[in-house]
């Protein structure tokens, strides 16, 4: 322990074990512990209290009747805890009885402070911190804790009943853990008299009619056979497993969620996974929960990297279901293929859906959820129903926007359920553009456009639709792409475009601007991956859609405009964008970079700002020709604005930008010999006129670290580049060097007013190398209250509250 946090241990605490005193915060009790946790598990805990007996002393006055707070109360059981985590410590607490004390009936248990959660919570960690070793075993199951830990799983607190579960896991693992070493599979006789007490506790939850009581036991049986990977849970999952079993025999099936729950812990666990009752009782689970209720099951099992081929089909089965009624509830076209054919068709009973609105909407989200999180998983069930799954997608879809024509009475019922409904639309337009990475026939694939068309028309769409269905849209055109993976669409999607875009010009107009928002990121990503393609092109350029792009970045809203600058950047790059409308106006930028140019500089948000400084950034990466011809004339203002900026990402962003455009003076960044003299000159006369050394020395004492770090790196690649591989070449001191360190010290005190006018590129290279950037990069990677974060200063700041120490030892942080 550090010298001066031994001196203040004491005054501590005196102060903890007072109850005039003001009681510390939470959050300073936490981090005592974290620190006295840190400190045994470095040494040795009985040392430590040897060294410091008031911590001893502490925990002893804790025993006395008093009005102590119950927040020290719980702080002084964890603390205990912690110390006796190592064995000679808790044989040094038992023998001066006080851990029978403050875990026994004579402690906290038998008095009024046991009411208070944090109290009952503290012992629970106080005793889940001890349970390290064969002593705290015999202690547990001779104190009588393990009948007390039972009812706490019962607690009104939540966090005291899931604590005392995960006390019990702990318990099962510590007792059975070293019979089960070096043996196949302890039997129930030689388990330990405190696990076997564990143990039937949980047969009697397993067989009571109580669920509450199931429920607790099902938890704390998957949290075991979750985290314990000892061969003992062999001989636990057999005792046991009749139980869990039987409970799948009773009408209705207690706590299903939980049971789901374990089922699927035990047969991700490798030491029980081969047991074959596990899938005869899953496969019984299959089929005796409802199918909301078993749809987690069935895609848990399907994830699974082993399982029997038979339960696989009924579990898929299960998840297919909901998709196959909406089928059978429509009048499909002759020969369309069904979703369950053959063996697991014969599972399916095409009943109706849950009668409720809510229950039928929960069944059909949670399917299309688990299908679209299995489709692009290897082991997903093979041959994968791609067809019928597009047909059940855009069926339920159409059931949604209200067009689909029901076959049925039940076909009736379904679509008033689904009709309007803004969750049912949402999954399934996530499914739909998971199901683009597979294929399917043409006539599908025409319902696919065709349906995500009136979805995108519809006025009825919400904003949060339309967003889904654009990028569903986005999706199947880039599927659609011949070969896949080129830049030209597919002949139908051509025909779509044009349809598209005329959406795409209307919702630009929307008074919304979560739609406007969306339409430009889809105009963003389709220009993205099709600005060069022909077709495309000239429907863009055919469309009123570039000017409506051009005229949103003075857009109301601020997430809008930032979209909108994206945009513009992307039509720019491919040409796209056309002339002002207005050019009679001198006033009026002709240019994109001017026109972006003035957003940054005058936009009072942040989001365009930042938006355009990424914009700038890609197009000096990429070349995009106006800023290809004269990248330092293009640079200069970018970086003066960005320099001034108040915004933290703006200024971390120009200097991105810096960095950029150095690298393409310079060469890229990386290791690689100095660049070649008359190369750097060159440079550092461009750097020298973009005014970009202002910016990055000022940037080194920007209060906003990543500013600081960002800044650092553009100069310790000059640094790099400036100075050849295993030697520091001396340049004479330029005419202004001295000014220009006496301008960092003022920059670093906090005076930032002076600049530091023109430069020298010598002057530049001699400060580089004066410079130690290496420390301060690692400073740099320091959190900013590394001090005020140390043990030292905790113990500062809890004294300073209650007036122990002096002003000026106060830690004011």
């Amino acid at each position: 322990m550090d010298p001066e946090c031994a001196r203040l241990l004491p005054a501590l605490c005196a102060v903890l074990a007072d109850p005039r005193q003001p009681v510390a915060d939470d959050t300073c009790l936490e981090k005592l512990l974290d620190w006295f946790k840190a400190v045994t598990e470095a040494g040795s805990s009985l040392l430590l209290l040897q060294e410091h007996p008031c911590l001893v002393e502490l925990l002893f006055h804790v025993l006395k009747p008093q009005d102590l707070s119950s927040r020290i109360l719980s702080f002084a059981l964890r603390l205990a805890g912690i110390f006796a985590a190592q064995e000679n410590c808790f044989q040094f607490l038992q023998q001066g009885e006080l851990l029978p004390g403050l875990f026994g009936e004579p402690g906290p248990l038998g008095a009024a402070a046991w009411a208070a959660p944090s109290v009952r919570s503290g012992w629970i960690q106080g005793l889940h911190s001890l349970a390290q070793h064969p002593s705290a075993l015999r202690f547990l199951a001779d104190s009588g804790a393990v009948d007390t830990i039972f009812s706490l799983q019962g607690d009104p607190s939540l966090f005291v009943a899931s604590a005392a579960g995960q006390l019990l896991v702990r318990v099962l693992d510590l007792a059975l853990r070293g019979p089960a070493e070096g043996r196949v599979c302890p039997q129930a006789w030689d388990w330990p008299a405190c696990a076997r007490k564990v143990v039937c506790h949980l047969e009697d939850c397993l067989r009571s009619e109580a669920t509450p009581r199931v429920t607790q036991a099902l938890h704390v049986l998957t949290t075991t056979f979750g985290h314990c990977r000892g061969l003992w849970t062999q001989g636990l999952w057999a005792r046991l497993s009749p139980l869990v079993a039987r409970l799948l025999e009773k009408d209705p099936v207690p706590a299903p969620h939980a049971l789901v729950d374990l089922l699927l812990g035990v047969a991700r666990s490798p030491v029980l996974s081969s047991d074959p009752g596990l899938w005869e009782t899953a496969a019984q689970a299959l089929s005796r929960l409802s199918p909301t209720q078993a749809g987690p099951l069935a895609a848990g099992i399907l994830k699974l990297q082993d399982c029997p081929q038979a339960l696989r089909i009924q579990a898929f089965s299960i998840l297919l279901q909901p998709l196959a009624h909406v089928l059978e509830a429509t009048a499909q076209a002759p020969g369309t293929p069904r979703l369950l054919e053959g063996a697991a068709g014969d599972l399916m009973a095409v009943d109706t859906f849950p009668p409720s609105r809510s229950a039928c909407v929960g069944l059909l989200c949670s399917a299309l959820a688990h299908l679209e999180l299995l489709q692009p998983l290897p082991q997903r069930p093979s041959p994968w129903p791609q067809a019928p799954l597009l047909a059940a997608v855009v069926t339920i879809l159409r059931f949604c926007n209200g067009s689909a024509a029901p076959s049925s009475e039940a076909g009736g019922r379904l679509c008033a359920m689904l009709v309007g409904c803004v969750r049912v639309q949402r999954a399934a337009l996530d499914f739909l553009g998971v199901l683009s990475q597979g294929l399917g026939p043409q006539e599908l694939v025409t319902q696919v456009f065709a349906i995500l068309l009136e979805y995108l028309v519809s006025p009825d769409s919400s904003p949060t639709v339309l967003k889904k269905a654009f990028q569903a849209t986005l999706r199947w055109l880039l599927s659609s792409a011949t070969p896949p993976g080129c830049c030209d669409l597919e002949p139908y999607a051509q025909l779509v475009l044009g349809e598209l875009l005329a959406v795409l010009q209307k919702r630009l107009c929307s008074p919304c601007w979560e739609v406007r928002d969306s339409g430009l990121e889809f105009l963003t990503q389709m220009t993205r991956h099709w600005g060069g393609q022909g077709s495309f092109r000239q429907a863009l350029l055919g469309s009123e859609v570039p000017e409506l792009t051009r005229q949103l970045l003075q857009d109301p809203e601020s997430y809008v405009r930032a979209s909108a600058v994206a945009a513009v950047g992307q039509l720019s790059s491919w040409g796209l964008l056309t002339a002002p409308s207005s050019p009679e106006h001198p006033a009026v930028p002709q240019t994109p970079l001017e026109e972006l140019l003035l957003v940054l500089t005058t936009d009072s948000e942040g989001f365009p700002r930042r938006a355009v400084m990424r914009v700038f950034t890609e197009w000096l990466r990429d070349g995009y020709a106006d800023v290809a011809e004269d990248p330092e004339q293009s640079v200069a203002p970018v970086l003066r604005a960005a320099s001034r900026d108040l915004d933290w990402e703006v200024r971390v962003q120009g200097l991105e930008l810096a960095l950029v455009f150095l690298e393409q003076l310079l060469g890229p960044r990386g290791p690689s010999t100095a660049a070649p003299p008359g190369a750097l000159t060159q440079a550092l006369q461009a750097l020298c006129r973009v005014q970009l050394f202002e910016f990055a020395f000022r940037s080194l004492f920007d209060c906003d670290r990543p500013v600081a770090q960002k800044s650092c790196d553009l100069l310790l690649f000059l640094k790099a580049k400036a100075t050849p591989s295993g030697s520091q070449q001396e340049v004479g001191d330029g005419p202004n060097v001295a000014s220009v360190e006496a301008a960092l010290r003022r920059w670093q005190a906090g005076e930032q007013g002076q600049p530091l006018g023109e430069l020298a590129p010598e002057a530049v290279l001699a400060v580089l190398r004066s410079m130690d950037l290496e420390a301060l990069r690692d400073t740099l990677a320091e959190s900013s209250d590394h001090v005020e974060r140390s043990p030292q200063s905790l113990l500062q700041d809890m004294l300073a509250t209650v007036g122990v120490l002096g002003d000026n030892e106060a830690d004011c942080y």
